[in-house]
């Protein structure tokens, strides 16, 4: 892990950018992170497309590092920054079309399924080489928690035993081979639903939480489109990871 820049920030937060072969990342620590007590690490990504430097994840991650955690974000293959191939720059125009068009379930879950499975497959390596990486900093330590992107969330949740507890901002579009690895996880979880996600329908969401295999696992649904989750939610957030992580 190389680091390219560091700030302190007003909240005491150090924040640093990385790059990790040819992955880009930030790093943000709390001042509390000593070697003598490390802290937990949180993986935040983001949904696909996204860069990791958009407004909302950096403040959510300031605010998640402020009660005492580490956090990591990077830009996975295809996502953000990083070069996007063109048969997924067609799927996101294809999928947007048959969105904006009411097509039937079918056909989007087709198109989805071009898109988001093979994007979730190549983010997986990158997240795992980030999370070793992220563990072997100085003051950083277990357990290892994750939040954001759904798919990718359960994917990674299912292949790596460190992860011990996962918030999940519902996605109700999810590939069939996580909705069936869905069954498989054991960990606490919370899942997030707006209810009046356009892009998310909140019958598959419903359906997915009761697929997951968790005995402990929440589901907090609020009015409001897919951009609209309250802000308090990310409070509970870091108090569900508090009663898990620390």
């Amino acid at each position: 892990m190389r680091f390219t820049s560091e700030q302190r920030l007003d909240d005491g937060i150090l924040e640093r950018e990385f790059t990790l072969g040819d992955i880009p990342g930030t790093l943000w620590t709390p001042d509390s992170a000593s070697a003598s007590a490390p802290v937990p690490l949180i993986l935040m990504s983001h949904n696909n497309g996204l860069p990791k430097a958009d407004p909302r994840l950096r403040a959510r991650a300031r605010s998640t590092a402020a009660c005492g955690y580490a956090v990591v974000t990077i830009d996975a293959a295809g996502c953000g920054d990083r070069p996007h191939t063109a048969a997924a720059e067609q799927a996101r125009a294809d999928l947007r079309r048959a969105m904006q068009a009411g097509e039937p379930a079918d056909r989007i879950d087709e198109i989805f399924e071009a898109l988001i499975g093979p994007l979730v497959e190549n983010a997986v390596p990158d997240w795992l080489t980030t999370l070793d990486a992220a563990l072997d900093q100085p003051g950083i330590g277990g357990p290892v928690g994750y939040t954001s992107w759904t798919a990718l969330g359960i994917r990674l949740a299912t292949v790596e035993p460190r992860i011990k507890a996962a918030g999940f901002f519902a996605g109700g579009y999810v590939p069939r081979a996580r909705r069936e690895e869905a069954r498989q996880l054991t960990i606490p979880l919370l899942m997030l639903l707006q209810w009046d996600d356009r892009g998310n329908p909140r019958e598959r969401a419903l359906d997915l939480f009761d697929a997951f295999g968790s005995e402990e696992k929440t589901l907090h649904a609020n009015l409001g489109g897919h951009v609209g989750t309250p802000w308090f939610e990310l409070e509970d957030g870091n108090r569900f990871f508090g009663r898990h992580l620390k």
